[in-house]
């Protein structure tokens, strides 16, 4: 009798490591829109703090051009999420496209529209960029879109400027000090390095700070975000909920540690060589990063305006914005870990 217990014993024993080993080899790819920049810095600092390990998910980090070369992943089926921005939903929802964002890790898009060094006295407003040359991460990227969104704003057709794809790290940085382009929209740190070496650098838009992004869009805009097929958050619920809980508690961790420790964290090759630029790059960033994980249903309307305004595709779609984005998974991380977004 004793043998038999012993052997019950071991064999549930096996059965309950085996399964604690595959639960957290649950896989997940994400797919980035470009891991260098900072407006996606809490999904790499997910990884560096182990917080998706902590959840049992084991996540690969693709590194890709842009946002809408991290979308193609998704939707051709080489990765699983995005950690791109938000306004893609919004965008493909008008083409009947059933995508979804589960988390929100970026209150503010931190978009920054930038006049090359080279050709600062002849570019003074964004009407001067009509037939000019102007840098995006990736052609129908949010980067694009920007662009597009601001040409019209200012009486422009939205396709006056010629589109250069130049992507958002070093490649973007290269392309405005050689003045290849004649403008770029960029992100950080990649618009503090230029500052760095250029002083006078000439901001056309910036929408880095709650103040500028009210002024340019008259209301908060979402920017990064975890999302995918509604189709996929379905059938791995599990997964959605641990890539959820990781990013909740790596804003948390963002938001009770200084610049310095963040930068700590981060992977040498994405900080560079110059450290004391990336940690002005970091501290001009960390207001942007969001408090909760939550989608504000104000944003997502603030996203679907300005698509409608710029694109009749997205304006004749009737597109319900409420089902772009879930925040279901924000709400169960406190249910389920205690753990309360700020």
């Amino acid at each position: 009798m004793k043998k038999l217990f012993g052997r019950l014993a071991a064999s549930l024993l096996a059965l309950t490591l085996t399964s604690g080993f595959a639960a957290a080899q649950s896989k997940v790819t994400i797919a980035v829109g470009g891991g260098a920049c900072l407006c996606y810095l809490p999904t790499v600092l997910a990884k560096q703090l182990g917080e998706y390990e902590k959840a049992g998910v084991a996540v690969e980090l693709v590194d890709l051009k842009g946002g809408s070369d991290a979308l193609k992943a998704v939707l051709g089926g080489s990765a699983d999420v995005v950690s791109g921005y938000f306004d893609h939903c919004v965008n493909l929802a008008a083409k009947k496209q059933e995508l979804q964002s589960f988390v929100i890790y970026d209150r503010y898009p931190g978009l920054v529209l930038v006049v090359s060094p080279a050709h600062t006295n002849e570019i003074k407003s964004i009407k001067d960029l009509a037939g000019k040359k102007v840098g995006v991460s990736a052609p129908g990227s949010s980067t694009d879109f920007f662009l597009k969104y601001l040409l019209k704003k200012n009486g422009l057709d939205p396709t006056s400027a010629a589109v250069i794809g130049v992507g958002l790290g070093a490649t973007a940085v290269a392309a405005m000090q050689q003045g290849q382009i004649d403008a770029a929209v960029m992100l950080d740190p990649s618009v503090t390095v230029l500052q760095g070496g250029h002083p006078d650098l000439k901001i056309l838009a910036d929408t880095r700070t709650q103040k500028d992004t009210l002024a340019v869009f008259g209301g908060e805009y979402p920017g990064g975000a975890l999302y995918t097929t509604t189709a996929w958050i379905n059938s791995h619920e599990k997964e959605v909920q641990a890539l959820t809980g990781a990013i909740v508690n790596t804003l948390n961790w963002i938001h009770s540690h200084s610049p310095e420790e963040i930068m700590a964290k981060m992977p040498e090759g994405m900080v560079g060589k110059d450290k004391a630029l990336y940690l002005a790059a970091l501290k001009n960033t960390i207001p942007m990063y969001s408090l909760t994980g939550l989608m504000d249903p104000k944003g997502a309307d603030a996203v679907l305006a300005v698509f409608s305004e710029g694109s009749p595709e997205v304006a004749k779609a009737n597109i319900d914005v409420t089902k772009t984005y879930t925040n279901k998974y924000v709400e169960q991380v406190k249910k389920t870990t205690g753990v309360n977004p700020k």
